[in-house]
This record gives C-alpha cells, sequence and structure tokens, in this order.
C-alpha cells in the first residue's frame, strides 16, 4: 500500500479511537499495536516494550516530577491569592491596575506552577469576583484570566518546552530562554487589549481601584517574593552553568515544599499527601504518553509514512511561508481536541524534520507550536480553562467567557505573526546566552 495513502487511515483511524473516550496513551499504544500486527505481524509487538521502556531511559525527564511537585506545592497553597493581592495593592493606582495585576498574577503563578488550569483555579477565584464587584464585564473578568492562565506553557520553566525538548533532541536550556521575550510579548499584548476594552466600555471608575498605605504594600512582600526568587534561582543555576535542567528542577521542587510548609504552615501529612499524590498521578500521565507517543513514531517510521510525508512535502513547489501557514493551521486544529503534551509528542518527530528542510530553526518552532497550543487551552470543543472558569463563576456563561476569550486568541494570533516577522524575539536571548547555534 501506498505510504500516503496509509498515512492519511492511520490518522483517520487516530482521531477515531481518540475520540471514542479512551486516554491518549492508551489509544497511541492502541493504534500502533493495531496497525504493526496487520502490516509486520505478530512478531513486531515483541519489540514494543523494548521501544516503550527506551523512551522513558532519559536523564531530562527527571525534571517533568520535579516540575510538576514545584508546581503543585505552590497551588496547593494562598501563594496565587497573595500574588494577587500583593500586585493589586501596587498596581491599583495604575490606569487598569486590576486586569492588569489579574494578567501579572497569572504569567508569574503560571510560571511557578506550569499548569493552565491551576493558574486560572488560584488566580480566579479571587480576581474575578473582585472585578466583578468594581464593575469590569463580565467577558473581562473571565477572558482575561483564562487566557492569562494558558502563559505557563511557554514562561519558564515549562513541562511544554521540555516534552519538546526531548521529543525533539533540543537544547531545553535554549527552550527555555527563547520561551521568555514572546512570553512577555504576549503579557503586554493580553494587558494592552484589557485596557483598550475596558477605556471602550466609558466607565473611567474602572481604571482606578482604592489606594493602599506603603506598609500595606510592604507587608505583602514576604509572602510571595520567596517563590520568585526561586524562579530566578532555578534559571541562574540551569544559565550559570552550576546545574543540569533536573538538577535544578529537583532543588526548586524542595524548595517550593520548604516554603510552603515554612510560611503557609502546610505540615499536615495529608495535605503533603495531597501534593505527591497529584503530582504522581500527573507525571504518570505524561510520562505514559511520552512512552506510547514513542511506539506510535516507531509505528509510523517502520510504515515509512513518516519518511514518505517528509518527502512528498519537500516535493512541493510551494513558498516556505505557505508551508508554515499549513503547519499552523494544523497545530491550531489539533491543539482544539488534544493537549499540548500529546500534539507535541505526536507531531513534532514528524514535522521538525519538514521545518529545519525548509529552513526554519526548530527553537523559533518551539515557540510558535507552544503559542498555538495555547490557543487551543482558551477554544472549543475542548477549551479545558473555559471550563475552569466556569467551574469557578458557574453563573457567567461559557458563551461569555467564549466570547471574552476570543480577543486573546487574536493577541496570540497577532504574537505568531511578529515571530514570523522578526523571528529574533525567540532566538535573540538563546543566542546571546548560550551562543549561536551552528
Amino acid at each position: 500500500m501506498d505510504p500516503l495513502l496509509l498515512g492519511l487511515i492511520v490518522a483517520i483511524a487516530t482521531i477515531v479511537v481518540l475520540f471514542s473516550g479512551v486516554s491518549v496513551a492508551l489509544g497511541l499504544l492502541i493504534v500502533s499495536g493495531g496497525f504493526l500486527i496487520v502490516f509486520d505481524g505478530m512478531r513486531s509487538l515483541e519489540l514494543l516494550p523494548e521501544i516503550f521502556f527506551g523512551k522513558l531511559n532519559n536523564f531530562a525527564l527527571l525534571s517533568i516530577p520535579m516540575f510538576i511537585i514545584m508546581g503543585a506545592s505552590i497551588a496547593s497553597t494562598r501563594a496565587g491569592a497573595d500574588l494577587y493581592e500583593a500586585l493589586e495593592r501596587w498596581l491599583t493606582r495604575v490606569p487598569g491596575g486590576l486586569v492588569i495585576s489579574n494578567l501579572g498574577a497569572c504569567a508569574l503563578f503560571s510560571a511557578m506552577s506550569g499548569s493552565s488550569p491551576a493558574t486560572c483555579a488560584a488566580i480566579g477565584k479571587m480576581g474575578i469576583p473582585e472585578m466583578r464587584k468594581r464593575g469590569y464585564p463580565d467577558a473581562v473578568a473571565a477572558g482575561s484570566i483564562a487566557a492569562g492562565g494558558t502563559l505557563g506553557i511557554l514562561i519558564p520553566p515549562s513541562v511544554t518546552m521540555i516534552v519538546y525538548g526531548i521529543a525533539t533532541e533540543t537544547s531545553i536550556g535554549r527552550l527555555f530562554l527563547a520561551g521568555v521575550i514572546p512570553g512577555l510579548l504576549l503579557v503586554g499584548l493580553f494587558m494592552a487589549w484589557s485596557l483598550y476594552s475596558t477605556w471602550r466600555s466609558g466607565d473611567m471608575n474602572l481604571l482606578t481601584g482604592r489606594s493602599y498605605s506603603w506598609r500595606e504594600r510592604i507587608e505583602i512582600l514576604p509572602r510571595v517574593l520567596p517563590f520568585l526568587f526561586i524562579i530566578l534561582g532555578v534559571l541562574y543555576a540551569m544559565y550559570g552553568g552550576i546545574a543540569t535542567p533536573s538538577e535544578t528542577a529537583a532543588v526548586g521542587a524542595l524548595l517550593c515544599l520548604v516554603i510552603a510548609m515554612v510560611i503557609y504552615k502546610l505540615w499536615s501529612p495529608v495535605a503533603l499527601w495531597v501534593v505527591l499524590r497529584d503530582s504522581t498521578r500527573e507525571s504518570v500521565m505524561i510520562l505514559f504518553i511520552i512512552g506510547a507517543a514513542g511506539v506510535f513514531s516507531y509505528m509510523l517510521s517502520s510504515l515509512f509514512i513518516t519518511q514518505s510525508i517528509a518527502e512528498w512535502i519537500g516535493t512541493l513547489d510551494v513558498n516556505r511561508w505557505v508551508l508554515m501557514g499549513a503547519v499552523n493551521v494544523f497545530l491550531l486544529v489539533a491543539g482544539f481536541f488534544l493537549p499540548p503534551v500529546a500534539v507535541i509528542l505526536m507531531a513534532a518527530p514528524i514535522l521538525l524534520p519538514i521545518i529545519t528542510t525548509a529552513g526554519f530553526d526548530p527553537i523559533w518552532f518551539a515557540v510558535i507550536l507552544t503559542i498555538n497550543m495555547e490557543i487551543g487551552l482558551i477554544s472549543p470543543p475542548v477549551g479545558l480553562n473555559l471550563y475552569v472558569i466556569n467551574s469557578i463563576a458557574p453563573d457567567i456563561k461559557l458563551k461569555t467567557i467564549l466570547v471574552g476569550s476570543l480577543p486573546y486568541v487574536g493577541c496570540m494570533v497577532l504574537a505568531i505573526v511578529l515571530l514570523c516577522l522578526f523571528p529574533g524575539l525567540a532566538t535573540w536571548l538563546p543566542d546571546l546566552v548560550m551562543g549561536t547555534m551552528r
């Protein structure tokens, strides 16, 4: 059978299996095993356990559960509420200070936790009621938190970037640095839109809040500064040549647990057990997907599907930006239905040879891919962040949350366009800190 036709059949079968309700990892194993049995016979299954566990035999994977523990220990405390309150006290007299506080808190908390749902829940529980009480439109209040929660998969340290680095054998340190400026760019675009939408509403009273004394501003800082120092310390240890990403993640996780216990009195064995239980559950889920994706990639390569697709695209007489546009559409649609980790592990091995052949930087492409995944988090039908916000504020209709988040989707699309026009936004900092790649 023609490998391209076989690839189309595999794609359809994968979609059908994943939409049947089985987990992503199990679905990938079912599809991989089924096609290998049909085309290579039962003996091909003998290699699958070795491929599955071989994919997990990577020292860099240790950083995933460590960063997850780091985020879970923060999410289990009042750190999100304190972070929001600290920014609100310092920015209250700035025009639009409340919405800026929410977006800033989302950016910082998502960078610490690396979890979009956790960010939406932690900041939304405080931010949405306060914004509604001040008279902000429901769409602005809900949409800004939903969009702000997506920043965690781009701003380092990012589990998504770690997964991309492992899947494509790309430097995780470079990927972290590549996400800094685009992440700040997105924060700026989000804030600019929020201020504009608030101003357009015509109620200038929304633009400023109550005033706080300097004492009130300073007394909140000891609760949040230690977490910010941990982030800076992790990044310094990584880029200062002191430790590897896995080692810095382990130290960061331990320090976050200690701070959660000292500052937030997280002494209860039950509370600590919940942190470790939830971290283990999420880590196993991601690692299971990584192993299953390795088997899926082996199946595609064994049946010459990956090679044939790359060769076919290489023969297309199209402008490379047209090709990149098609890749973006594919990623966007995939992100509507699948979690970011699954999309990266399934698509990156196929797309990487294509984009490098077309002359695109794989580090730059990682940022483009991640922003596409962010769009998927606030877009139906899956749109995980939309449902998290709806659970926090059930009286705000899902349609209102969606309408409020759509302008932020536009901001992300604008960020992708700017990155295409100025790729140095993603590559300048990695080249400055770690040297130019040859």
